[in-house]
């Protein structure tokens, strides 16, 4: 891996780091690559990872947002392809099948707190701050902001936040939503994120993928359709040896072992 991205994995829960500290983590085209090589490969069937935490390098920022000196000399083609690259990303996290936590320490700004929000956690230190500030530089989020800011706080706070430019601290963020929890600094945050993913380690991983993929298919649907999903996942765990051997583990009073996939 180069210095754009770090991973390491230990009992089955990966970190990726973004690593551009003098940057701020600002996100890149040359970024956007590597990351989609490294959320490809979580992915692929029977890859040892069971959970993953995004976080940045250094104390400053998580993601500070995009490049902005980089796209400065974009053409309106070139921007919707880092348009594109951007949704790619944060589609690719919110797809993982297993669950994902993000990290903040510092700034989540523009595609930092879009990228965040792709994930299914963010826990954050007291010193975070989130904002789309796009709007003061003319421009609009593009990697999902306009859209899943709304899903964590309401249409109502996403329109003010957005059309402002409005940073929050991490107080706020946890008050209207927008983070899980908040930690005095980070080596307590990442305890926490590994102690919680070690606790989804634990559980069914077919059952909690196809929760998550419940969770995110109800997005735009209607109750009925989103029901609909939620009844075939149900039915899908049927299927599975995880259910066979959770059910029975249950009768028998034992915790239960599930194969490792």
């Amino acid at each position: 891996m180069t210095a754009l991205t770090q991973q390491t994995s230990v009992n089955g829960v990966t970190t990726l780091t973004i690593n551009r500290p003098d940057k701020l983590n600002a996100l890149s085209p040359a970024l956007f690559v590597e990351l989609k090589e490294i959320l490809l490969r979580l992915q692929e069937p029977g890859f040892p990872v069971r959970g993953v935490i995004l976080t940045g390098a250094g104390e400053k920022a998580f993601i500070a947002g995009a490049d902005i000196a980089a796209m400065q000399q974009m053409s309106p083609e070139e921007g919707e392809q880092f348009a594109a690259q951007g949704q790619e990303i944060t589609e690719l996290l919110e797809a993982l099948p297993i669950p994902v936590i993000a990290c903040v320490n510092g700034y989540a700004l523009g595609g930092g707190c879009e990228l965040a929000m792709a994930c299914d956690f963010i826990y954050c230190t007291e010193r975070a701050q989130f904002g789309q500030p796009e709007v003061s530089l003319g421009l609009t989020p593009c990697f999902g902001g306009c859209v899943r800011l709304s899903r964590f706080v309401g249409a109502g706070r996403a329109r003010e936040l957005i059309y402002t430019g409005r940073r929050i601290d991490a107080g706020e963020a946890l008050r209207i939503g927008l983070v899980n929890r908040v930690f005095s600094d980070a080596d307590a945050m990442l305890a926490a994120a590994r102690d919680i993913l070690l606790q989804c380690k634990s559980q069914s991983p077919v059952a909690i993928s196809l929760c998550k993929h419940t969770i995110n298919a109800s997005y735009g649907r209607t109750t009925a359709e989103a029901l609909e999903v939620e009844k075939n996942a149900f039915r899908r765990t049927f299927e599975s040896a995880d259910k066979q051997e959770g059910v029975k583990a249950f009768v028998e009073k034992r915790p239960a072992v599930f194969p490792a996939y």
